[in-house]
């Protein structure tokens, strides 16, 4: 699983990076063959995809993000992906990712002289493919010159680069301007509702108090009064379950599920797993076959 943006910095294709204040907060992606993997989601991402198609499966919900489409995905999830390229020009897949900090949000919107709607008080828009129109399109092929000399960008020209961005998308793109208002502004969600869909994924606390709209202690209060017992040990124990399912259905490694469910390391992972299910994840993968 790779952390976005984290491992974009830090990884061998540096140059497809653009970085603002030590992260990267624009990503360009071309590939020659397809691709397939999961990311965890560090920070708001908004993709573009150029040539190709992006298959990403996000919670439930699966969408096909096709050329001259985008789709907006919140942070603290975990997506699957899988990369396609264009048959009817070799075969290539191309994308940008923009990764949309908090602070930047923040930023924009004390200073965008635009109308700004009032969010619901309830409800949530859910995440959605949509077309790139031809001003969008324009902004993604203009930033193509700064890869080639990263080194050449001003950390205050790419910051206005980004607001040009997000003064574009509220412009010509409302639905995903009012998703991305709700993302510096979660509205509530129920609180089952996010820890049954995201406890699977490496999140911790305070990104599912993020997800469900509400500070750190009331997370932890409206969580105890339906489950009526703490947030960290029925996480635990669903891990703990899902641990044992991949060990039964999947052939990942025990590393591999270990830090794909969120432990944090493979020790204390073998010692809980053993303390709940009597046998350490070795020796119940051994006495049960994956099927």
């Amino acid at each position: 699983m790779v952390k976005v943006p984290t491992a974009l910095v830090s990884c061998d294709a540096a140059q497809a990076t653009l970085e603002l204040e030590g992260c990267s907060v624009v990503q360009q992606c071309v590939h020659s063959t397809g691709a397939s993997g999961t990311m965890y989601l560090e920070e708001h991402l908004l993709l573009f995809v150029l040539g190709g198609t992006n298959k990403m499966t996000y919670g439930k919900q699966t969408y096909v993000v096709g050329k001259n489409e985008m789709i907006l995905l919140k942070k603290a999830t975990a997506v699957q992906y899988e990369k396609a390229g264009d048959p009817e020009n070799d075969n290539i897949y191309e994308s940008m990712m923009f990764s949309l900090k908090d602070d930047l949000l923040k930023s924009f919107l004390s200073t965008a002289q635009i109308e700004i709607p009032k969010l619901k008080a309830e409800g949530e828009i859910k995440s959605e493919v949509y077309p790139i129109n031809e001003y969008l399109v324009a902004f993604v092929h203009s930033l193509k010159p700064y890869f080639n000399n990263q080194s050449g960008v001003n950390p205050g020209q790419l910051r206005l680069k980004m607001m040009e961005l997000l003064y574009d998308v509220a412009e010509y793109n409302k639905n995903v301007f009012f998703q991305i208002l709700q993302l510096h502004q979660p509205v509530r969600t129920d609180v089952s509702q996010v820890v049954e869909q995201h406890y699977a994924s490496p999140v911790n606390l305070e990104e599912l108090a993020y997800l469900s709209g509400r500070s750190l202690s009331s997370f932890k209060r409206d969580f105890q009064r339906i489950y009526n017992m703490s947030p960290a040990s029925w996480i635990r124990e669903k891990r703990l379950v899902k641990a044992k399912e991949m060990l039964e259905h999947t052939q990942m490694s025990v590393t591999d599920i270990c830090f794909s469910l969120g432990f944090e390391n493979v020790s204390h992972f073998s010692r809980i797993f053993k303390a709940h299910h009597g046998q350490t994840p070795s020796s119940y993968r051994e006495v049960m076959p994956v099927s």
